[in-house]
C-alpha cells in the first residue's frame, strides 16, 4: 500500500546506470544500477546518493545514464472489430 501512494504522489520508478573507475585501475569502468522511487526531472533522491557516493565511495564517477517511467497513467481503451457471444 505504501507504493501506491508514494506512486500517487508523482513519484516515478527511476534506473540510473551509474559507471565509476575502479580504485586500483583507473582505466577500467564498471558498472552499478540505482533504482528506487523518486520524483522526476529533479530526482533528489539519486543526488542524495550521488552525493553520498562522491562523498564515502572511492571509486570516482565516470558518468550517470536516468531512466524513469511512471507507474500510474491514464488507461488506453483499444477498440476492436470482432464480437463474440458466449452462450
Amino acid at each position: 500500500m505504501a507504493n501506491l501512494v508514494v506512486q500517487l504522489h508523482d513519484y516515478r520508478l527511476t534506473t540510473a546506470e551509474i559507471l565509476y573507475h575502479l580504485p586500483d585501475h583507473p582505466a577500467l569502468l564498471q558498472s552499478y544500477i540505482w533504482q528506487e522511487y523518486d520524483i522526476a526531472p529533479e530526482f533528489p533522491g539519486l543526488f542524495k546518493f550521488l552525493n553520498f557516493w562522491t562523498k564515502e565511495i572511492q571509486g570516482k564517477l565516470h558518468s550517470v545514464t536516468v531512466g524513469s517511467k511512471e507507474i500510474i497513467t491514464p488507461s488506453n481503451p483499444r477498440f476492436f472489430d470482432i464480437e463474440l457471444t458466449v452462450q
